[in-house]
Parts: structure tokens; sequence; C-alpha cells
């Protein structure tokens, strides 16, 4: 068997694993990371960017399709087309760029990558494997290395249904972000930021969409007011809600989903693919992680304000320790783990951790919203400003949404921002900023905003909580 040793050894290759490596190695930390598929993780193959890129794609088209018609802006273009596999092309060709730019760094700061399948046999030991069928099989001899610090950075993946598991018909986001051919009618289950933003960018292709939620109401982990202009959005869009509605599985035929209401009430709506959307889990199964008998919560491991699991010098960051599941959460923590094992005071501490859903129009929150600031036990005030009273919001046809501030009533401290709007999602920089430094609404009022901007709305919300807004 071979085998080797080094100081941190990292298992998995998604956005915390990959910066934990980078840093630890600038750091001087004997450095080497394991990951079975490609680095970048989730978030750079088959999430954050290759979404987005999808996203972007459908709006391009939408505004053809529109300029196709009959425009305000006057723009007339003949009825547009687009070349599915053409984009799909485009797609990869990103992620392509951004995962050779994560192997460049890795390989010029000096980090060992091991392309393979690991499998942990203790606390200070992983087996590595070529593939994931070796880790089940005699298969070729293992390598072994021995570590100090063991770094488990695995991520999540997408929650299939019972009655309704992945295969044919059935697809998770991963097979959505790369279709072959656009289906005619798609059922998006679950009204997520997932299911809403695949779903969204479908239906401006050119797909008959229909989204079945079981709650009462689209984006349940956001603020009620930021998800309905979101609605209505998808509503002019053409996409049928069936809120309160749950999934019974497909028919017998296998072309169209059955849905229950909340009356008890069956139906069928017809469907050439499913996408199921209903969250991700960690990703804990297949190497082994039961038998370091961490201390979990539910499905996640348990971590401390550190990123230390209950077994020493074995560390955890990102989608495995469960909620936020946010790629900049992982990054974060990764960065300071490489920190604290090469001997720096660090904990894990944000006032802030912006989240945002690429949804047309975009939602964006940062802190308490007014109803988490009351849970949280805090007086506060809170405002908003729309975007219809705002310049650029006009200029770019997008009024819809707007800027809200949450600040202590005593000495408006901020305490959260929320915004719903087209590209807001710019605007979380601006709101982590002013909460992390402390800002009170006095500090936003008084600082020049470039005019025309939406970022200037930031501004005027921060006035009209303090009782002077200018433009409206």
């Amino acid at each position: 068997m071979n085998a080797q040793s080094t100081t941190l050894l990292i298992i998995g290759g998604g956005p915390g694993g990959y910066v934990a490596a980078i840093r630890a190695a600038q750091l001087g930390i004997a450095t080497t990371l394991i990951e079975g598929e490609q680095l970048g993780g989730t978030c750079l193959n088959i999430g954050c960017i290759p979404s987005k890129a999808l996203i972007h794609a459908a709006d391009a088209f939408e505004k053809a399709c529109q300029y196709a018609g009959d425009s305000a802006l006057g723009i007339r273009v003949q009825s547009p087309r687009i070349d599915l596999p053409q984009t799909v092309r485009w797609k990869d060709g990103i992620v392509h760029k951004l995962t050779s730019g994560v192997a460049t760094l890795l390989k010029k700061n000096g980090v060992q990558v091991i392309k393979g399948w690991a499998r942990i046999i203790d606390g200070k030991t992983v087996e590595v494997r070529q593939s994931a069928e070796d880790v089940a099989s005699a298969g070729p001899a293992p390598l072994r290395i021995g570590c100090q610090h063991l770094l488990l950075a695995t991520g999540s993946q997408a929650v299939a249904l019972p009655n309704m598991p992945f295969g044919g018909p059935v697809i998770s986001s991963t097979e959505a972000l790369s279709p072959a051919s656009l289906p005619r009618r798609l059922v998006v289950v679950g009204a997520g930021y997932i299911g809403l933003e695949l779903g969204t960018a479908y239906r401006k292709l050119g797909a008959e969409v229909s989204v079945v939620e079981a709650l009462d109401r689209i984006l349940p982990a956001y603020d009620a007011d930021l998800g309905k202009p979101v609605a209505a959005a998808l509503q002019r869009l053409g996409v049928q809600f069936h809120l309160g509605c749950t999934v019974q599985g497909l028919n017998a035929s296998g072309d169209a989903v059955r849905v229950r209401n909340s009356e008890g009430e069956e139906s069928e709506l017809a469907a050439d693919q499913v996408l199921v959307a209903v969250g991700r889990h960690p990703r804990t199964q297949g190497w082994d992680l039961e038998s370091l008998m961490l201390d979990m919560t539910g499905r996640a491991v348990k971590i401390d304000d550190q990123c230390r699991t209950s077994m020493r010098d074995v560390w955890a960051i990102g989608d495995l320790t469960g909620e936020p599941m946010l790629a900049h959460r992982a990054m974060a923590q990764g960065e300071m783990v490489a920190e604290i094992i090469a001997g720096k005071r660090r904990h894990f501490a944000p006032r802030a951790m912006p989240a945002v859903c690429f949804t047309d129009p975009e939602v964006v929150v940062a802190g308490y919203t007014p109803q988490g600031a009351l849970d949280a036990g805090l007086d506060c005030i809170d405002a908003i400003f729309p975007f219809a009273a705002n310049g650029r919001a006009m200029t770019i046809e997008s009024t819809a949404g707007f800027v809200r501030v949450v600040a202590r009533r005593d000495n408006h401290l901020i305490v959260g921002w929320q915004a719903v709007g087209s590209s807001v999602s710019e605007l979380s920089a601006a709101f982590s900023h002013s909460i992390e430094m402390g800002a009170v609404l006095e500090d936003v009022a008084g600082t020049i905003h470039a005019h025309p901007t939406l970022g200037e709305a930031v501004q005027e919300t921060a006035l009209r909580a303090l009782g002077h807004a200018l433009h409206i």
C-alpha cells in the first residue's frame, strides 16, 4: 500500500475546501486536497455559476423576444431563436475557465491535489481510491494518507422525493443546467430559490412552467413582502402556481405529476420533465464519516465558532455543517480554519451573511428582517424606499421592488437590509459592509451616493427611516 503524510488534509475541492487549501499553503502549511470529481464543487460546476449563466442567457433571449413585438424602446428585431446546444457550450466554457483557474491557483501555491475518492480510516488517516466504484470494491491498492489536521468539506447534494426518485423525466438542478433540448412542459416541485431561478429561466426560454409548493406562498424562506414582486413577475411571464399542494408521484404513464391540494383533491399536471428542487442536505454518505462518531445536528456535522468538530484536529466547513448553505460562507470558514491551524486567533462570528435569490426580480437579504429583529428581542424601526421612485430603475424598465432597512430605535444601529428588484444582488456588498462596520442610519444617509444608480435607493431608505426622505 502506498502511503504519505501531510499537515492538513482536506476532503472536498469546492469553494470551502479549495479556499482553505490555498490559504493554508500561503501560510506555509503542507496541504493535500482530495477531490473525486471536478475542482470547484457544486458552486462552480453544477450550482451558482452555471445557473447564473443560464439565467443570463434566458434573460437575453426574453429581451430579444420582447423587441420582436411592440417594444416601448422603439427597438424592432425579427423573430429570434435560441441555439440551446451553443448556450450550453457557452455556459460550460465559463465553468471550465473558472475550474481551470482554481487548479492553477492550487498548483501555484503548492497544494498537492489528488483526484480520487476518500474513505476515512480514523481522524488522522484517509484512504484514497481512483474511482467511486473502487471505494466499494477490492479494486487497486489505495493510497493511504496520514495527517495532523483533517478538514471535511464534502458539500451537499440534492434531496430526492421518496415517491419520485431522480431518473427518466425526473431531474435535479444538475440535469436542468445542461439541457439537450427544452421540454415543452416543465413541472417544478418546490418554490424555493433553486426551483424559481431555474423555472424562470426555462419559462423565458419558451417552456410551459408549473410550480408546485406545499406551503401557501413562494420563497417561503424569505420575508413574504419580498416574495410578492417575484410572484407577480412570474405570473406575468405565464408561470402557473399550485400552492398548498403536495406531489404524490408520477401517473401510470409517466407523463404527468399527481398533485393533492389542501382539501385532499387530486389532479394531474402534464409534464415532459419534472424538476425536483425541494432542497439539499449535507453529503455525509459514501466516505465512512460515521467511523469518526462525530457529534451531529440532524444530518449536519456539529461545529463550534472555529469550525472544530467534537474530535480534536478534525474540522468541518460549508454545506456539510448545515444551513445556511452558501458558497461564500464556506469560503470564509475555509480561510479561517487555515489561519487557526497556522496559529492565528480567529472565530467565525459574522454580523451579516448576505443571501441572494437570482429570480427576476432578484432578492437579497442581509441581517435581520423586521420580524427577525422582533423575534430576537430588538426594538427596531424599519423603512422602505420603492424603486418606482428611483430614476435609474425607470431607465432600465425595472421599477418593481424596494429597499428596506432595519435599525435599532434607540441608537439607529443598522441590523438588517432587504431588497427586491432588478440587479439588487449588487447591493449586497453595501448591505454587508454597513452592518459589519457598525454603521448607523445617519452614516448611510449622510454618504453621497452616485446619481443615477440603484444604490441611491439605499441612501433614500436610510433617510426615510430618519423621517426625511427626499424623493418620496
